[in-house]
């Protein structure tokens, strides 16, 4: 059995995603780790990045992205699907730019992985997701924060990255395009492994959360929606009151230790109090679903209520 890591990235870097680490993180486990590197700013170090860690499993494919041909989001589908065209594992092991794998699961998720792996009927596996907000000792665990998500497929040319990356669907005769098609593209079916991802996407100083989003509004939106945003060249980024989220007492990946020693941002949070009216409510502010995410966390065993998911789970396997 063979594993193929695979991840793409744009300005990852000057961003201040940890792709570096995502990418360690797995390295032990994988065969091969395929890199989709787009055509980063002048200013951007991500290659240098990826070539310091110096692993001849790392291969690098050089990409232009093109919105307008992908618009909606669907570039970052596109740059998915062309690094999982360069892997050659049995299992592709998708990490993005923002998620990191702790290295007590590697064990586990090996083990699985070999298992299953003659299984036909298993197309992939579902991962279960830790989502940072603000800082690393704090995350979601409330109702719109997806708490499962595809992460590993099986290496055929049917299973495609799908919509804005998230997830993956079966598209037989895929027209190379419509990343957001609906019709004739088929949930997988998978297996859970009992291991998390940390998404790090929401842990930024203020202002690189700000130009974080700033980017993925132009990937989804538009370059011509974004510069009629005042918002995006005015206020750096308010992420609430931090005390009204879940705290974070466990350990982080050891690949993570560096990047955390850089959080200098704490002065910038706001740890209690209301949050501010000078800004809309984030989702999990919000009334109703601080009441659908107190139901699950505390009368349903922490399951989500009539979320959507992106899978069909194989009840057993």
């Amino acid at each position: 059995m063979t594993i193929s890591g695979f991840t793409m990235a744009k300005n990852a870097a000057k961003l201040y995603y940890p792709w570096k680490q995502a990418i360690l993180s797995i390295l032990p486990i994988v065969d091969e780790f395929v890199v989709a590197l787009g055509d980063c700013d002048p200013d951007d170090t991500s290659r240098l990045e990826i070539e310091s860690i110096g692993s001849d499993k790392i291969k690098i494919i050089d990409t232009v992205w093109d919105i307008e041909e992908y618009p909606r989001g669907m570039e970052n589908a596109h740059q998915t699907d062309i690094a999982k065209s360069h892997c050659s594992g049995d299992w592709l092991f998708y990490l993005q730019a923002d998620e990191v794998i702790h290295e007590k699961y590697l064990p586990e998720i090996k083990k699985r992985c070999t298992k299953l792996l003659d299984d036909a009927e298993v197309e992939g596996f579902v991962l279960n997701y830790k989502h940072f907000w603000g800082d690393y000792w704090h995350y979601h665990n409330s109702h719109k924060w997806y708490k499962q998500e595809i992460r590993i497929v099986r290496n055929h040319p049917d299973i495609h990255s799908w919509e804005s990356a998230q997830s993956f669907r079966r598209i037989p005769g895929f027209d190379g395009l419509n990343y957001r098609v609906q019709k004739g593209a088929f949930n997988l079916k998978v297996a859970a492994i009992d291991a998390e991802v940390f998404h790090y996407g929401w842990v930024r100083p203020p202002k690189l959360m700000r130009d974080k989003n700033k980017a993925l509004d132009i990937i989804h939106k538009g370059k011509d929606w974004v510069d009629n945003q005042q918002k995006h060249k005015v206020a750096n980024y308010d992420y609430g009151p931090l005390n009204r989220i879940a705290k974070f007492e466990g350990t982080h990946p050891a690949v993570m230790k560096e990047w955390i020693e850089k959080f200098d941002w704490a002065g910038e949070l706001q740890y209690s109090g209301k949050p501010s009216k000078a800004r809309p409510p984030h989702k999990h502010e919000m009334l109703k679903y601080r009441v659908l995410s107190w139901i699950e966390n505390k009368l349903n065993g922490g399951n989500a209520i009539g979320a959507f998911t992106n899978f069909i789970l194989l009840p057993g396997k």
